[in-house]
């Protein structure tokens, strides 16, 4: 077995930055050693930069983005629209949606996505105060959901309608694998397009909306 020669404060450096994710022993190496042959305030500035990361940030008590004042800017912001909330797994997904300027609404941070592989439900993602009927009551009249799209199954699953996740921009085809009943799909919201691009039949598409529209006038 090979002897390690490296002092004990390089190597625990190493296996400090082996830790985070998409760091392997080589990249950690690496990057011990550029901090070594630097200067010394370079070292000093990371370790002052991570002191202060933990110390002075925290969860926004409104979207739980992550923020070091309660609310954060987002949310103490009077000329976002509160009537629309998007909804994103990483803090990193309001940075991307905030740069593209297309959005003027509020956020709420899941800080996770649902996934049942990894043993992750919905109890274990900042949800205990956060339900999208709750928010609509509140005066949220438009919810989106920004989730990977291979997760409509799980999301389905976790209890989001086939409303939310049309809201969320899943298109028909995929929900199809849901079960979900052209009736289902046509009260959520797609199109009888949407239906045929997802091989819905067509004579079924339109029995439906024939249906659903005689049910109506009936009602009235």
């Amino acid at each position: 077995m090979a002897r390690n020669i490296l002092p004990r404060t390089v190597q625990r450096l190493i296996d400090e930055f082996a830790r985070l994710p998409g760091i392997g022993p080589k990249s950690a190496s690496r990057l011990t050693f550029y901090l070594l042959r630097g200067t010394d305030n370079l070292a000093l500035d990371l370790a002052t930069a991570l002191q202060e990361l933990k110390a002075h940030t925290r969860f926004c008590s409104i979207c739980f983005n992550i923020t070091e004042a309660d609310p954060c800017v987002i949310c103490g912001d009077e000329g976002r629209d509160p009537t629309l909330l998007c909804v994103v797994e990483e803090p990193l997904d309001v940075v991307a949606i905030e740069r593209s300027r297309a959005f003027n609404g509020r956020y709420h941070v899941l800080h996770g996505a649902i996934s049942p592989v990894e043993g992750i439900g919905p109890e274990d993602l900042m949800r205990e105060k956060f339900s999208l009927h709750e928010m609509k009551r509140a005066g949220a009249t438009a919810a989106f959901l920004r989730q990977n799209k291979k997760r409509a199954g799980e999301l389905a699953r976790a209890g989001y309608t086939l409303v939310e996740l049309h809201h969320a921009g899943y298109p028909a085809l995929e929900l199809r694998k849901l079960n979900a009943s052209i009736r289902e799909m046509l009260r959520a919201g797609y199109t009888f397009e949407e239906l045929v691009h997802a091989k819905y039949p067509r004579e079924k598409i339109g029995r439906a909306i024939r249906a659903m529209s005689r049910s109506r006038l009936t009602k009235r």
